[in-house]
This record gives C-alpha cells, sequence and structure tokens, in this order.
C-alpha cells in the first residue's frame, strides 16, 4: 500500500492550478454527497439493525483513511458521518425525486471538477488510476488544512513530490 505522502502527491500531480483545486473544493464534496445519497436508499439487515450503503462507504473509506493517517483519518471519519446523516432525508424523499437530486448533484460536481481540468490542461488523476476516487476527498481536506497553516510538512512533501502550485 502507499504512503499518505504518495497517494497525495501523485494525486497533486494533477492538481497544480489553483482554479482546479478551488472547482475541487466544490465539485468532490458534492460528488461525495451524491453518491451518499444514491446509497443511503440501500437498506442492508444486519442482525438487529438495519444500515445503509452510505454506511457502509464510510466505514470502508474511513478505515482507509484511517491506515493512512489516524489524525486525516479522523477528521474525515466526521466529514463523512455529518455527510451521510444530511443524506438521510434525501433517501427519504420519493424515488424520482431522490435519484434526480442525487445525479443531478452528481452531475454538476463532475461539471466542476472538468472545469477544473480545463484549468489544469490535465486530465483527471483517476483516468490512470482508480484510487484518485478515493483519494480525491482526502485531498481536498488537506489542501483546505494547508490553508489554515496545518500539516506544513505534508504539504512540503506532496510538493516534493507534486511540484508548486501555479495560478
Amino acid at each position: 500500500m502507499k504512503t499518505l505522502q504518495q497517494q497525495l502527491g501523485n494525486y497533486g500531480l494533477y492538481h497544480r492550478s489553483k482554479r482546479n483545486v478551488l472547482t475541487h473544493f466544490f465539485g468532490i464534496p458534492l460528488i461525495v454527497y451524491a453518491v451518499l445519497c444514491l446509497l443511503a436508499r440501500i437498506h442492508l439487515p444486519v442482525a438487529d439493525h438495519v444500515i445503509n450503503g452510505a454506511h457502509v462507504f464510510v466505514l470502508v473509506t474511513v478505515i482507509y483513511y484511517l491506515l493512512l493517517n489516524v489524525s486525516l483519518g479522523l477528521i474525515m471519519a466526521v466529514i463523512l458521518v455529518v455527510m451521510s446523516i444530511a443524506a438521510a432525508p434525501i433517501a427519504s424523499l420519493s424515488f424520482t425525486s431522490w435519484l434526480a437530486v442525487s445525479i443531478g448533484v452528481f452531475i454538476f460536481g463532475w461539471v466542476l471538477q472538468f472545469i477544473g481540468h480545463y484549468f489544469e490542461g490535465k486530465k483527471p488523476a483517476f483516468v490512470d488510476d482508480l484510487i484518485g476516487l478515493i483519494i480525491g476527498p482526502l485531498f481536498v481536506l488537506v489542501e483546505a488544512l494547508f490553508l489554515l497553516g496545518l500539516y506544513k510538512q505534508l504539504e512540503q512533501q506532496i510538493t516534493d513530490i507534486a511540484g508548486p502550485t501555479k495560478p
């Protein structure tokens, strides 16, 4: 398994334009939210409880993030749990409304992504490595933390791999 620095550095190779990163601040959360809305409609009986697909997605994703870095994994856990709670009302809509909202948000998120990659002049990272789909949300988190002046060593490690950002 690649290290946190390797994963984020590789993802960063496709995201050096500040305009691209900015579109990702909105696009990636929208995509994740839409996926959680879609998965929250899938009900899975487990013993005396019922969990939904969003719970499974969050659990598996958070375990992966925790393996990469405990503190970032915990932050992502909080974010994903809040997003999955926010997805529940959408999942409880009528079938048509649930699907329309979820797919609409999903498409809008991807439109933002592709606009960002137009500015970048590079294809999305997942085209070359599907793990980019799961690293994207973590990348957005660390970029936000970098803007707050946190995780400076990690920021430098990513820059060492991916190069400096450009306007």
